[in-house]
C-alpha cells in the first residue's frame, strides 16, 4: 500500500493489484481477459464490440435461443463454472491431490452438440461422485488449449480419469453406471480387503507389521461401497481397510464378538488391542464427513512405531510457538519377547496419560540404529536394554532438545513415576530438556525392496504402453507405429535373405569332408585362374577378397574394432594351390563374424609388405631395397593377421622341411630366415615341399590367433596401398 510503503513504484503495483484483483473476483471480467487477453482499456472496447456482434445475430437467423441450445458460453450452465481447470492450477493442485482421490474430468468446448448431449448424465454423476469424495474438473478447450493439448484431449467431449498422476482416457457410453464403474477402475484393487471369521483375527493382528491402525466396516451390501473404497484410497497411507457383509454366512462370530447390530453401518477402529475396538462410529447412512471426521482423529496407533522420516514430522512437528509446544516420549527398544515387557508397560503408560501436546512413540534400535546411537552415546547402562527418551523438534534441520532417563526402562512403578513426574516438569519448565543435538533422518522401513519397486514401474509401464496402443490418438501414435513397422520389416526382410543365402549355400556348398572339398577344388583349378584378381569367387564354404588400395581403406584401416583381417601372401605363379591349400586350412573358422579373409599379391606390393616385416625384426641390420637379394626373397605363403582398428599384426611363415612341428605364428625365429633368405638361400623352396605345403598346420595357427596367444607387432601407422 503507498501509504505504508514508500518505494516510488508501490502506487503502480498497488494499482495493478487492485486492477487483477477485480478482475479475478468477476466471472464475466476473467472470461473477458481470458478471451482477449487485455485487461486495460482496450477491453472495454473487445467487450463492447463482441456485445453489438451479439445484438446483430440474436437479432437476425443466427440466434442460438432458436434451437434452445447454450452454445455460447455466457450462456453456458454454471454449473461446470466450479470445476474449471487452468493449466497452471491442474500442474500445481489437481495433480498433486490425485495421489489422495481420483479425478473424473471432462473436456468441452463451444458449438459441441455431443457436450450438450451428455450435460445431464455429466451433472448428475459429477455431483454424485463429488459427495463420495471423487474430485470433478472441466477443460475449457476453446480457452484452455495448452491443458486440452496436455491432457491428450484432441476432440470434444473427451473423459478421462487422474490418479496417481497417470491419465486413463473413457471410452464407453457415457451413462451413469459406465462413469461410476470407471472411476472404481482406477482405485488399486487390493485397497479393501474382505473380512470374515476365518481370517478376522489375522488381520487385525497385522498392525505390528503394517504399524497401522486398521478399520472394519460391517455393512450389508454384498459389494464394499465405492465411497468405502475412496476413503481407503485417501487414507491408504495411514490405516489398513477390511470390510465385512454381514449378511453372508461366515461372519456371526465376527458380529457376535463386537456385538454388531446387522441393520445399520458400523465402522471400528483397532489399534494395539485386537479384542476390543478402540473407537467406534455408527450410522443408518454413511456420510463422507462423518468419516473423515471418525477416521482424522485415528491415524496412528497409540504407541505408533517410528519407521521413516515422514511419520517422524507428523508425530512430532516443529514447534510453531511457545503455545504450541509438542513433545515425543521415544521408547528405543529392540525386537523379541525379551523387551516384550517393557513395551507393554510403556503403551499402557501412554493409554493413561495421553495429551494433545504429548505423543508416545517407539523405536527399534536395530532397525534406526544411527538415531539411538546419538542419543544414547552408546552408553553401557543402555546397552541390550530399553530406554526412554523425552525430546522436541527445534527446526526441519534434525535439530532436537532432549532428555534421557537416567535409568534404563523395565516399566516398573518407580520407572513410572520418575517419567510421570518429569513430564509434569515439563508443563512448567520447558528448560527440562537441557540436551541438544542433531539427528538424521529415519530410514524407511517399509519402503519395497528396489527390484520390486523396478518391477512394479515396468508393469505400470507396460500397461501404460497397451492402454496407449488401442486407445490414445492416432496421430500421437503414428511416428511410434511407423518406426515399429520399419524395424520388423527390416528384421523379417534380413530373415528371409539370410534364409535364402542359407539355402543357396546348402545346394551349391562341397560335402564337408576336406578330401571331397580338396578333389572339387582341384577340378575348379582353371576357373581360379581365369578369375578377375580383384575378386575371388565364393566356393561356398570361404570368401577370399583381394587387397586392393580400392578396399584397402575400408577393409583394414577402418576396420571396425573387434574385427581381424587374414592376409595370405602369394603371386601370379603359386596363386591357385595357396588358395586352394588357404581355404582348406581357415574354412573351419568361417562361422567367426569378426575375422575376414583377403589375399595379397606380391608382385605388385612387395614394398607395403617389406615396410610391415620390418617391425616383426629385432635390432639386427634391417635389409633395405637395394640389398641384391630384394628381389630374391620368397614371402609366398605368409600370412598376416591385420587389426586395422590397433594397428597390429601377427605372422605366420610357410612350413619348413625339417620342422615337424611347423611355424605356429610365434615369429621368434623370423629375423634368422630373413637372414638366410637375404643371403640368397630362400627357407621356400619348390624343390623340397609342394606350393601346397607352405601352409601346413595355418589350422593351428589360427586356434591360436582367437585364442589371443600369438605375438603382436605393433606398428605407428597403416602404410599406403600403391
Amino acid at each position: 500500500h503507498p501509504d505504508k510503503n514508500k518505494d516510488p513504484g508501490a502506487e503502480d503495483k498497488f494499482i495493478q493489484i487492485s486492477k487483477a484483483y477485480e478482475i479475478l473476483s468477476n466471472e464475466e471480467k476473467r472470461a473477458n481477459f481470458d478471451r482477449y487477453g487485455d485487461a486495460g482499456e482496450s477491453q472495454g472496447f473487445s467487450q463492447h464490440q463482441h456485445r453489438q456482434f451479439h445484438r446483430f445475430h440474436d437479432g437476425f437467423y443466427f440466434d442460438e435461443s432458436f434451437f434452445h441450445f447454450p452454445f455460447n458460453s455466457e450462456r453456458r450452465d454454471t454449473s461446470d463454472e466450479k470445476y474449471l481447470l487452468h493449466f497452471s492450477h491442474y500442474i500445481n493442485e489437481i495433480v498433486p491431490d490425485s495421489f489422495k482421490k481420483p479425478y473424473l474430468i471432462k473436456i468441452t468446448s463451444d458449438w459441441c452438440f455431443s457436450c450438450i448431449h451428455i450435460e445431464p448424465v455429466w451433472k448428475e454423476v459429477a455431483q454424485e461422485l463429488e459427495a463420495l469424495g471423487a474430485g470433478i474438473g472441466v477443460v475449457h478447450a476453446g480457452y484452455e488449449r495448452r491443458l486440452a493439448h496436455h491432457l491428450g484431449a484432441h476432440s470434444t467431449p473427451t473423459l478421462l480419469g487422474l490418479i496417481n498422476g497417470k491419465i486413463t482416457f473413457f471410452h464407453n457410453a457415457v451413462v451413469r453406471e459406465n462413469l461410476r464403474q470407471f472411476v472404481e477402475n482406477l482405485l488399486p484393487g487390493n485397497l479393501v480387503e474382505k473380512i470374515t471369521d476365518k481370517n478376522y483375527i489375522r488381520f487385525l493382528s497385522d498392525w505390528r507389521k503394517d504399524n497401522k491402525p486398521h478399520v472394519l466396516l460391517f455393512d450389508h451390501m454384498p459389494v464394499v461401497p465405492l465411497l468405502y473404497k475412496l476413503t481407503a484410497f485417501a487414507y491408504r497411507d495411514y490405516l489398513s481397510f477390511g470390510y465385512v457383509y454381514v449378511g453372508l454366512r461366515g461372519t456371526e462370530e465376527l458380529s457376535s464378538q463386537y456385538n454388531i447390530n446387522v441393520y445399520s453401518p458400523t465402522m471400528m477402529v483397532f489399534k494395539e488391542h485386537i479384542d476390543r475396538p478402540a473407537d467406534v462410529v455408527q450410522a443408518r447412512e454413511m456420510k463422507k464427513q462423518l468419516i473423515d471426521d471418525f477416521l482424522s482423529q485415528n491415524k496412528f496407533l497409540m504407541v505408533a512405531r517410528l519407521t521413516n522420516q515422514r511419520l517422524f514430522q507428523e508425530l512430532c512437528p516443529v514447534k510453531k510457538s511457545h503455545r504450541q509446544r509438542k513433545h515425543c516420549v521415544v521408547l528405543l527398544t529392540g525386537e523379541g519377547e525379551k523387551f516384550a515387557e517393557a513395551y507393554e508397560a510403556f503403551l499402557t503408560f501412554a493409554v493413561a496419560n495421553t495429551k494433545d501436546t504429548l505423543k508416545f512413540v517407539h523405536i527399534y534400535n536395530e532397525r534406526q540404529p544411527e538415531f539411538a546411537d546419538t542419543l544414547l552415546m552408546d552408553e553401557e547402562k543402555y546397552r541390550g536394554r530399553s530406554a526412554v527418551v523425552i525430546l522436541e523438534r527445534r527446526n526441519n534441520a534434525g535439530k532436537i532438545a532432549y532428555k534421557v532417563l537416567e535409568e534404563a526402562w523395565q516399566g516398573s512403578k518407580e520407572d513410572n513415576f520418575i517419567l510421570l513426574d518429569l513430564l509434569d516438569q515439563l508443563r512448567t519448565d520447558p528448560g527440562l530438556l537441557s540436551s541438544e543435538t542433531v539427528v538424521a533422518d529415519l530410514n524407511d522401513e517399509l519402503a519395497p525392496m528396489f527390484l520390486i519397486r523396478w518391477l512394479y514401474s515396468t508393469l505400470d509401464y507396460i500397461s501404460d504402453c497397451w492402454d496407449s496402443l488401442f486407445h490414445s490418438n492416432w496421430r500421437e501414435m503414428m511416428p511410434l507405429l511407423s518406426l515399429l513397422f520399419s524395424a520388423l520389416f527390416i528384421l523379417f526382410g534380413t530373415v528371409i535373405v539370410q534364409a535364402f543365402s542359407d539355402s543357396s549355400d546348402t545346394r551349391d556348398s562341397p560335402p564337408s569332408e576336406k578330401d571331397e572339398t580338396a578333389a572339387k577344388m582341384e577340378k575348379n583349378d582353371v576357373s581360379f585362374s581365369k578369375e578377375s584378381n580383384s575378386r575371388i569367387p565364393k566356393k561356398g564354404f570361404v570368401e577370399v577378397t583381394e587387397l586392393t588400395d580400392i578396399n584397402y581403406t575400408s577393409n583394414l584401416v577402418r576396420l571396425r574394432p573387434g574385427h581381424m583381417n587374414v592376409v595370405l601372401i602369394l603371386s601370379n605363379s603359386t596363386k591357385t594351390p595357396l588358395l586352394q591349400k588357404f581355404a582348406l586350412e581357415v574354412y573351419t573358422f568361417t562361422g567367426s563374424s569378426s575375422l575376414h579373409f583377403s589375399f595379397l599379391s606380391l608382385d605388385k606390393h612387395r614394398e607395403w609388405l617389406e615396410y610391415l616385416l620390418e617391425f616383426a625384426q629385432d635390432a639386427a641390420p634391417i635389409p633395405n631395397q637395394y640389398d641384391k637379394h630384394f628381389l630374391e626373397r620368397d614371402y609366398t605363403g605368409y600370412v598376416l593377421a591385420l587389426n586395422g582398428h590397433k594397428k597390429y599384426f601377427c605372422l605366420f611363415k610357410p612350413h619348413r622341411s625339417g620342422d615337424e612341428g611347423g611355424t605356429l605364428g610365434s615369429c621368434e625365429d623370423y629375423n634368422a630366415s630373413l637372414h638366410a633368405e637375404a643371403r640368397g638361400k630362400p627357407s621356400c623352396s619348390p624343390g623340397s615341399r609342394s606350393i601346397k605345403n607352405k601352409l601346413h598346420k595355418l589350422s593351428f595357427w589360427m586356434e591360436r590367433l582367437l585364442e589371443g596367444s600369438l605375438q603382436r607387432f605393433y606398428i605407428p601407422s597403416w602404410p599406403s596401398l600403391d
